[in-house]
């Protein structure tokens, strides 16, 4: 059973820009957790990782292999070492946080160790360590250590990462954008964008829609929305290349084409 990894592909709404595999693969075998999750919700890590040890237990009970497939590490991780047991943040202290206009700066005066550990560019984590901060009194850092639900010491792992050579990495993105508009990413995305969702949500942040809403408001040519989207997309290829480097050092590798043994 092939169990969706990426935070993308659990979109209903995502089947083109998310590259979700096509009906005739999912045909080869059972696939669980691509497109079932409306893009009007936030699916965080710790509800795909429910989902995901759901889709797990089923598998094994059929007697089923389950596989996972996907680059989001943070899903990944969630799973496999749980969550941290954070209360509840209140609603003030929220909005208090997303209304600062640099959460990072705010941060590096509250809780400098945390700080140090995010890029001052990660608004989004900045402003959850921030919060989390102000609402308990007590680092992020301090309450993921204490994680709790990971499944990752009651299974037989066998982990691995597929490598590719960065430049043909690159090469591949471009082409894939490609393929994208050309299978219907246009329309996929004006399909959203008719929906009026927050354009907060994850599924209106996803690579390559926030340029094409742009060609799609008469803001940039088509072109230039395509040189946006495949830059966005190097540069999130090269993060989850560093990501993959630093935090599954012990992983196996395996060279693109390569088989498991």
């Amino acid at each position: 059973m092939v169990i969706n990894a990426d935070a993308s592909q659990v979109y209903a709404d995502l089947r083109v820009l998310s590259a979700r595999p096509s009906p005739s693969e999912e045909s080869r075998a059972p696939h669980r957790l691509y497109g079932v999750v409306d893009g009007s919700v936030a699916c965080s890590a710790a509800s795909w990782a429910a989902m995901a040890k759901a889709a797990i237990d089923d598998a094994q009970a059929a007697g089923r292999l389950p596989i996972l497939v996907g680059g989001s590490g943070l899903y990944i991780r969630t799973l496999l070492d749980g969550i941290a047991p954070v209360p509840e943040i209140p609603e003030e202290v929220r909005a208090e946080v997303r209304r600062l206009a640099d959460p990072h700066a705010a941060l590096a005066s509250e809780d400098p160790a945390m700080a140090e550990r995010l890029r001052p560019s990660d608004r989004q984590r900045a402003a959850r360590a921030l919060e989390v901060w102000r609402a308990s009194g007590r680092s992020l850092g301090e309450w993921q250590r204490d994680n709790v639900g990971g499944i990752g010491d009651r299974v037989d792992l066998q982990p691995h990462v597929v490598e590719i050579d960065r430049d043909a990495l690159y090469r591949r993105c471009d082409r894939r954008l490609e393929a994208m508009l050309a299978d219907g990413a246009i329309e996929e995305v004006a399909a959203l964008s008719a929906r009026g969702l927050a354009d907060a949500l994850p599924v209106m942040k996803a690579l390559g829609v926030p340029p094409l809403l742009r060609h799609l408001a008469g803001d940039i040519g088509l072109a230039e929305a395509a040189d946006l989207a495949k830059r966005d997309t190097r540069r999130y290829a090269k993060r989850q290349l560093t990501w993959f480097r630093h935090q599954t050092a012990d992983w196996a590798r395996l060279r693109e084409g390569s088989r498991i043994s």
